[in-house]
C-alpha cells in the first residue's frame, strides 16, 4: 500500500458546449434510481401510482431549493444577505444537506395534506430508503469535486486533493494538499450501509408496519455518522474555527434526537399490518 493517494479525477465528465459534472450525474442517477425503487414499493402495496409522480416533483424541487437556501442561510449569510441575487446561482455550487432535509420535510408535509391525505410518516418510511443511496452518491460527487475533505493524516489511504481546481481545469499545474482524510468516502460508505439496512428492514422485516421506524433509523444513520465524521473534517467556513461544534454538527443533533424518538415510539406501539403487502413472507 502506498503512503498516500494522489487524487487527480476531473470533476467534469464532459467539458464541451455544455459542461457535465460527475456531481450532477450522480445526483440525476440517484433521483432516477430512487423513482424506480419508489415505484416498486407503490406497486408492492398497490398504492396509486399518480401519487408517485407528484412526490417526485415535490422532492426534486424541495431538495434543490432547500439545499441551496440552507447553504446560504447556515454557512454564508453574511455574503448572500448583501448579494441576494447570487442565491439563484445554484450552478456555481453551494448546497447544504441539512437544508435539503428541512426542505424535504416541508415538502412532504404539503404533499401529505394535498395528495395522499395520510400521515407524513407513511411517506417518509418509504422515501428515505432510496434517499440513503442518493446521499452516498452525492458524497461520491463531492469526492470527484475535490471538496469537503478532512484533516491531514498519516494513514496510508490519505488523499492529496487538488487545491487550485479551477486553474488546474484550465491547464495550470496542480497544487496538492497534504495527505488528508477522504471524509467523502467515509460518509458514502456509512450511507451505503444504511441503504442496505433500510432495504432489509422494508423488504425482509416489514418494518413499514411500525410507523416511523424506518424514518427514525434513517435519521440516526445519516446524521450520527455525519456528526462524528465532522470531528476530522475541515471547517467549511471561517466562522466555524472558533466553534466547539461546527455548524454541521449543531444542525445534526436535532435530527438524531428526532430519530431516536421515532424509533422508540415505533417499537413501543403494535404493528399495523399493511393490507396489500401480500407477497411478503412473514
Amino acid at each position: 500500500m502506498t503512503e498516500f493517494i494522489t487524487w487527480t479525477a476531473n470533476p467534469a465528465l464532459y467539458d464541451g458546449f455544455i459542461e457535465i459534472r460527475w456531481y450532477g450525474l450522480f445526483f440525476a442517477i440517484g433521483f432516477i434510481v430512487g423513482y424506480n425503487m419508489m415505484e416498486r414499493m407503490f406497486r408492492h402495496e398497490q398504492v396509486n401510482l399518480k401519487w408517485l409522480d407528484s412526490l417526485f416533483i415535490y422532492v426534486v424541487i424541495a431538495t434543490v431549493l432547500g439545499a441551496r437556501l440552507g447553504h446560504c442561510l447556515f454557512y454564508a449569510w453574511d455574503y448572500y444577505s448583501q448579494h441576494p441575487l447570487e442565491i439563484l446561482k445554484v450552478w456555481e455550487g453551494g448546497l447544504a444537506s441539512h437544508g435539503g432535509a428541512i426542505g424535504i420535510i416541508i415538502a412532504i408535509w404539503l404533499y401529505s395534506r394535498r395528495v395522499t391525505h395520510r400521515n407524513m410518516l407513511w411517506t417518509f418510511d418509504r422515501l428515505v430508503v432510496p434517499v440513503a443511496l442518493v446521499a452516498a452518491l452525492i458524497r461520491t460527487g463531492n469526492l470527484m469535486n475535490h471538496e469537503i475533505y478532512g484533516h491531514v493524516t498519516t494513514l496510508p489511504w490519505g488523499f492529496r486533493f487538488i487545491q487550485n481546481l479551477s486553474e488546474w481545469m484550465k491547464g495550470a499545474a496542480p497544487i496538492f494538499t497534504e495527505p488528508s482524510h477522504p471524509t467523502q468516502i467515509y460518509e458514502a460508505l456509512c450511507y451505503l450501509l444504511l441503504f442496505g439496512l433500510l432495504l432489509y428492514m422494508y423488504w425482509k422485516r416489514n418494518a413499514e408496519e411500525r410507523e416511523g421506524l424506518i424514518f427514525g433509523t434513517f435519521l440516526i444513520g445519516i446524521f450520527l455518522p455525519r456528526f462524528c465524521i465532522e470531528f476530522i473534517k475541515n471547517d467549511q467556513e471561517v466562522f466555524e474555527e472558533t466553534m466547539l461544534l461546527n455548524m454541521g454538527q449543531l444542525l445534526s443533533i436535532p435530527f438524531v434526537i428526532a430519530g431516536v424518538w421515532l424509533v422508540i415510539r415505533a417499537l413501543s406501539r403494535p404493528r399495523v399490518p399493511i393490507k396489500f403487502a401480500k407477497e411478503k413472507k412473514k
